[in-house]
């Protein structure tokens, strides 16, 4: 099979289902829970009963 001697680089997109997303939405949400769980700590309570 002849080999292309040439191969073209494709810049990845920055939206839909890419890895970059992924971790980045994984990242914010890990950020979110720890948050969450500060606020219950010092209001001796959960978040809901406001």
């Amino acid at each position: 099979m002849i080999k292309p001697e040439i191969v073209p680089k494709r810049k990845l997109p920055r939206y839909g289902f890419h890895l970059y997303n992924e971790r980045l939405n994984g990242r914010i949400a890990m950020i979110g829970f720890i948050a969450l769980i500060l606020i219950e700590f010092f209001l001796n309570h959960g978040l809901l009963l406001w």
